[in-house]
């Protein structure tokens, strides 16, 4: 019986160059000049800190810019407020969100039983979502319904079996 796995990845070496190639530019532009512009890399979360609230907003955009160019979606990115640092700066934290909540399984679900297509069935695995079906053309719909549903992750299909 043919099978594909929902999931939401984000590949972290390509956020680590996006965030090298974002401090490098900041390095480097006239208007950041002297604002200690920076942004830090960690497993589950970004820090941006720059010395004031506005060249934080340039520095988040040129970062979005990087990692939209490193194909890596923003629908991954979750920023938290911007916090007052030391010394008048600004700082942010925005958390990378991968794997696929139980709330998100759910509406996979959903979006899966409202296609109607007869033998196809969904069920969440962890923080990945399994998708059944009798016919291989029944799964290749689902998976183009569910790209063009509007989602608040971004999804990759894996592990597509005959």
């Amino acid at each position: 019986m043919p099978t594909f796995d929902v999931v939401s990845e984000i590949d972290l070496q390509e956020v680590r160059n996006a965030v090298d190639q974002a401090n490098r530019e900041a390095g480097t532009r006239f208007d950041f000049k002297n604002t200690n512009a920076l942004v830090e890399f960690s497993e589950k979360e970004l820090t941006l800190s720059a010395s004031t609230e506005d060249r934080l907003r340039a520095l988040y955009t040129v970062l979005e810019e990087k990692l939209v160019k490193r194909s890596v979606s923003l629908k991954s990115l979750d920023p938290g407020r911007i916090e007052e640092a030391s010394q008048g700066s600004a700082r942010q934290k925005v958390a990378l969100r991968a794997g696929i909540s139980p709330e998100l399984g759910k509406q996979i679900n959903k979006l899966v039983k409202e296609l109607g297509l007869k033998g196809v069935s969904s069920s969440i695995q962890g923080d990945q979502v399994r998708v059944t079906g009798k016919q291989r053309d029944d799964l290749q719909r689902a998976i183009q319904a569910l790209k063009e549903a509007d989602l608040p992750a971004p999804l990759q299909f894996t592990n597509f079996r005959d």
